[in-house]
């Protein structure tokens, strides 16, 4: 945090046990990784700005509570508001595994194909959801 790389939010439901957290980061995405019929449409520059959740993450001792779904959502909200202050096109993420893989897409993310494990959700989209 000191050397301003990421931005840590933490959910502390007691003030002193951390149940999660995540992080932010400005990051871009070179449009020849993502779905061609996708890309396609943007932009004729190489790469277009995406916001980065660096790691999501909760203490198993809160398993099975939601604190996934409340992490993410937050950060996504978090990532719509700045994406209109500075541009971003799209959340990108990385699944952990299969499990994380099937977390995010039921979210509606979608996977960048010469990436393993890391998913894309466009700020349009986000913006549609019913939370947002």
């Amino acid at each position: 945090m000191k050397r301003n790389l990421s931005a840590a939010y933490v959910l502390t439901p007691d003030g002193k046990t951390i149940a999660g957290y995540y992080t932010l980061s400005a990051y871009s995405v070179r449009l020849d990784k993502i779905p061609e019929e996708i890309g396609k449409k943007l932009t004729r520059m190489p790469e277009v700005p995406a916001t980065l959740v660096g790691r999501l993450a909760r203490s198993t001792a809160f398993g099975g509570q939601g604190i996934g779904e409340i992490l993410l959502i937050d950060a996504l909200k978090r990532s719509l508001a700045n994406s209109k202050l500075v541009a971003s096109w799209t959340v990108i993420v990385d699944a952990k595994d299969a499990n994380g893989d099937a977390f995010y897409k039921k979210y509606g993310f979608m996977d960048i194909p010469a990436t393993p494990n890391r998913l894309f959700l466009p700020m349009e989209t986000i913006a549609r959801l019913p939370w947002t």
